[in-house]
């Protein structure tokens, strides 16, 4: 998940770009098996899926002309949110809680909850 700044108003811009780029086999090389895009005010929330680790999506990624052409593309819309960014990794947001349902008709164990 990429965390970064975007005017709302550019949405739909940034939505073209990567509509354009997700039609090509570039999301296959890399390993993308969703995209969702998200705003928040100002706020804007990129969620890919990989079928690799991300860190290791990202390492092929950057290595491609067309991933630093989409990056460039995207440069007018898209700003960082941590002012002391210096790579696509330092807007990776940090997942700390993760929970899955299970699958129906599978006893879930019990856990002790607090009290």
């Amino acid at each position: 998940m990429i965390i970064a700044r975007m005017a709302p108003a550019d949405e739909h811009e940034v939505a073209a770009i990567f509509g354009s780029y997700d039609q090509t086999s570039m999301p296959h090389e890399i390993g993308v098996r969703s995209r969702s895009l998200f705003r928040f005010h100002e706020l804007y929330v990129h969620l890919i899926e990989f079928d690799r680790p991300g860190p290791e999506a990202m390492k092929i990624a950057q290595s491609l002309p067309d991933f630093r052409r989409i990056s460039e593309e995207l440069r007018p819309y898209i700003t960082a949110y941590d002012p002391n960014w210096q790579s696509p990794r330092d807007a990776m947001a940090q997942r700390f809680y993760h929970w899955t349902a299970a699958p129906e008709g599978v006893a879930r164990p019990q856990a002790g909850g607090r009290r």
